[in-house]
């Protein structure tokens, strides 16, 4: 099974990244993968409390988490979540006095999914949707939430940032690309699964 989380964002009114969401579950993944959306608080004692307990719930092959960024202008691909550097206010006023994500962990986790790659083939089928990738996802709550997956799941955890809408996509149009992105991480674990089952095999 497979589930999307996503974070709202305080400045955004339409947030781009729910819109972009709601396209994708009405598009869905294909008849084999069981899709779920939850809409995540901007709130890091929120997000401390349900990523975990969404893992619990549903042991997921992937979680994608996607968000808004008001600087973006592609659909941006996330490499990995950083520890440190939480200085920003939540939208409850609240913010970790240690900074950090997980007291004790990694500095910086990778996703197991090849980014670049992903980019390259979803850039490459025509979408008509640019893709890039991004090593900083911005030390605020997509940050802190990425972080938090990668830790919990051992890197089988994405993140997508997507520009608000009309700047320059249609809710429409992320929505496609969402799935296409989705689509293309989903094959390359199952490709990776099976290559390490051939080698068992053998």
């Amino acid at each position: 099974t497979h589930k999307n989380l996503q974070t709202p964002f305080g400045a955004h009114t339409i947030n781009a990244s729910w819109v972009a969401v709601q396209e994708l579950k009405k598009l869905g993944l294909g008849k084999d993968v069981d899709l779920h959306v939850y809409e995540v608080p901007v709130e890091y004692q929120a997000v401390q409390s349900l990523v975990p307990s969404l893992w619990k719930q549903y042991h997921p092959q992937l979680v994608v988490h996607v968000g808004v960024s008001g600087m973006a202008t592609t659909v941006t691909l996330e490499k990995c979540g950083r520890n440190h550097g939480y200085k920003g206010l939540d939208n409850s006023r609240f913010c970790p006095h240690s900074q950090c994500c997980i007291e004790g962990g990694p500095d910086c986790i990778d996703s197991v999914i090849d980014m670049e790659s992903v980019c390259k083939r979803v850039t490459a089928s025509g979408l008509g949707v640019a893709v890039s990738v991004s090593k900083d996802a911005g030390r605020y709550l997509c940050d802190f939430t990425y972080y938090t997956s990668l830790y919990l799941s051992h890197g089988r955890s994405a993140f997508v940032h997507v520009p608000p809408i009309a700047k320059p996509y249609s809710g429409e149009d992320l929505g496609r690309a969402l799935q296409a992105i989705i689509q293309e991480m989903l094959d390359m674990l199952d490709r990776a699964e099976e290559k390490i089952h051939c080698q068992h095999v053998h």
